[in-house]
C-alpha cells in the first residue's frame, strides 16, 4: 500500500491562517480540508479507491463544500475579514 509521507501530513501548512487576500484564504481553506482528509486516511490506495463513490454523490460533494466553507470562515475571521 502506498502512503503519504509523514512530512506531507501537515494540518496547517506554514503553521498560519494569515493570507493576503480572500482568494488566497479560499485556496488555503481547500488545502486545509484536503490535509484533514489525508490525515484521517493517509493510505492512498484506500483514499483513491473510494473516490468513484463520493465523487458522483451530490450529498457527499455538498458535505465537502460545507467543510471548506467552515474552514474559509475560520480563515476569514483569523484575517479580520482582510482588514478592510
Amino acid at each position: 500500500m502506498s502512503r503519504l509521507p509523514d512530512d506531507l501530513l501537515v494540518l496547517v501548512p506554514g503553521n498560519s491562517l494569515l493570507t493576503a487576500t480572500p482568494e488566497e484564504g479560499r485556496a488555503l481553506a481547500l488545502t486545509l480540508a484536503r490535509h484533514t482528509v489525508h490525515n484521517i486516511q493517509p493510505e492512498l490506495d484506500i483514499l483513491q479507491g473510494g473516490r468513484p463513490n463520493y465523487s458522483t454523490d451530490p450529498q457527499a460533494l455538498m458535505h465537502a463544500v460545507h467543510v471548506i466553507a467552515i474552514e474559509f470562515a475560520t480563515i476569514a475571521a483569523a484575517n479580520n475579514y482582510w482588514r478592510s
